[in-house]
């Protein structure tokens, strides 16, 4: 089995991304690379986790992670995130910050941050999508 070889790049000259929970590029080498759709704030049952961005950013973040594990992974092996905020919680966003840089505390992935005029379900306030890279 190969080892994955993942390394966060935030170099000087750009932005401090790290401070919101996400490198600017992550060099990756490895075997299996692995594409997560959008998940949002529902739990296993499939019912909202709540109300508010905070508590859907950690179930959908918390199905990532499920979901890697069910693969032999973790997020550490995450390399790339896109979130879609629906526009009702663009005021929000830190909560996803938090969760990010507590999910993420070291070399983090790269990550895009979109604000969408709403997701399938007028309820849902996020969706997060995963790049990842097993070995």
């Amino acid at each position: 089995m190969h080892e994955v070889r993942r390394e966060s790049r935030n170099p000087p000259y750009l932005p401090d991304t790290l401070v919101d929970g996400h490198s600017q590029a992550v060099l990756v080498q490895g075997d299996c690379r692995v594409l997560i759709s959008g998940q949002v704030g529902l739990d296993a049952e499939g019912r909202l986790a709540g109300p508010d961005l905070a508590e859907q950013t950690e179930a959908a973040l918390d199905n990532i992670e499920r979901l890697l594990s069910s693969l032999g992974g973790d997020l550490l092996r995450v390399v790339m995130l896109r979130i879609y905020v629906a526009e009702f919680a663009r005021y929000e966003q830190q909560a996803v910050v938090e969760a990010l840089r507590q999910r993420f505390p070291v070399a983090p992935p790269a990550a895009t941050w979109l604000i969408v005029f709403g997701l399938s379900d007028p309820e849902w306030l996020i969706a997060i999508e995963a790049e990842a890279v097993l070995p």
